[in-house]
């Protein structure tokens, strides 16, 4: 299938780095294009070749990579496919970053510390990027951090709608694993119709990934209560927290979450959690020790998909999601 698809006077082309190839051909196939051919190969020394083997000259060029592990890699990566299409003379460059890198350093909580998220978005902007495309931001500031068009892409309809379709909605409490959650909680509620409990946590803010779970605020009480989150790490939060509905009398716990980051010990504590499920998205590539049966993949392909065609058609974005009521 061509790389290259025309509307009018207007040259769409579809490119990927190496991070995650299966997401990206999937959304090539939603849009009726191919991947553009691309060479791409790391020295000796760790740096990173990439030239298309197609021109871009005048397109509008849409380019997908996820930010999964060995994360500063394919960031690096990206960013040198973005000045190479720059240098190629497309017309416009679309960055879509299914899982944006760096999104939880997204404000200074003490003094020293970075703000990698902005960061980030002002590495794409100097590359050459004009438009950025992500799904589940960590939070909404940052789509103020690129001074350009920002659209963020949600994937609560994929993930409520699956939860709604296999479990009675009579006896299901839809629950944030923590106090920053709540506005998405909510939306799910707003979706399913179940009522909303709450985990209060406490982070330890000298130890990385280090959460103490303190009481539950809602019944859940014989009640199949889905965890909602943007993302699951080491699993150390959201196992946490499964434990805490289960000692508090949960009939049965599904966790879900956007991007399966899974790092670590997760594979471990997911294998060994009392939770029924762990639903994700395709937005990053689940690692091979976690392919177990109670983990189930959804893909974000067809939400990624319609957003490029809004964008390429000059259509609304927004409009795929208004429904809502508002922004994650």
């Amino acid at each position: 299938m061509s790389g290259i698809k025309t509307t009018g006077e207007k040259k769409m082309m579809f490119f990927s780095g190496r991070a995650h190839p299966e997401l990206a051909e999937e959304v090539a196939h939603q849009l009726g294009i191919g991947v553009v051919p691309t060479k791409a190969f790391d020295f000796a020394n760790g740096e990173i070749y990439v030239r298309y083997q197609e021109s871009a000259r005048g397109a509008d060029c849409f380019l997908i990579q996820s930010h999964t592990a060995p994360i500063n890699k394919w960031i690096m990566e990206q960013l040198i496919m973005i000045d190479a299409l720059k240098r190629a003379s497309a017309r416009s460059i679309t960055v879509i970053v299914p899982f944006y890198g760096y999104a939880r350093q997204d404000k200074k909580h003490r003094g020293r510390e970075p703000i990698s998220a902005r960061l980030i978005a002002d590495l794409f902007q100097t590359a050459g990027a004009d438009r950025i495309v992500s799904v589940d931001l960590h939070t909404d500031q940052i789509v103020g951090f690129f001074d350009g068009p920002v659209d963020h892409l949600f994937a609560l309809p994929i993930l409520a709608d699956y939860v709604g379709a296999k479990v009675d909605k009579d006896k299901l409490t839809v629950v944030s694993p923590d106090a920053g959650r709540v506005r998405v909680a909510d939306r799910w509620c707003d979706r399913l119709g179940a009522p909303l409990a709450i985990v209060h946590k406490r982070r330890d803010k000298d130890v990385a990934n280090q959460v103490t779970v303190h009481e539950v605020v809602g019944n859940v009480e014989g009640r199949v209560c889905v965890l909602v989150d943007d993302m699951i790490d080491t699993g150390g939060t959201i196992c946490a927290a499964a434990e805490a509905l289960f000692a508090h009398g949960a009939e049965d716990v599904i966790v879900t979450a956007t991007h399966g980051v899974l790092s670590g010990p997760a594979a471990d504590r997911l294998k060994n959690s009392k939770v029924s499920e762990f639903v994700f998205t395709n937005t990053l590539p689940t690692p091979n020790e976690l392919e177990l049966d109670k983990i189930t993949v959804l893909s974000i392909a067809p939400t990624i998909a319609n957003a490029v065609r809004e964008i390429f058609e000059d259509g609304s974005v927004t409009s795929l999601f208004e429904e809502q009521s508002g922004p994650a």
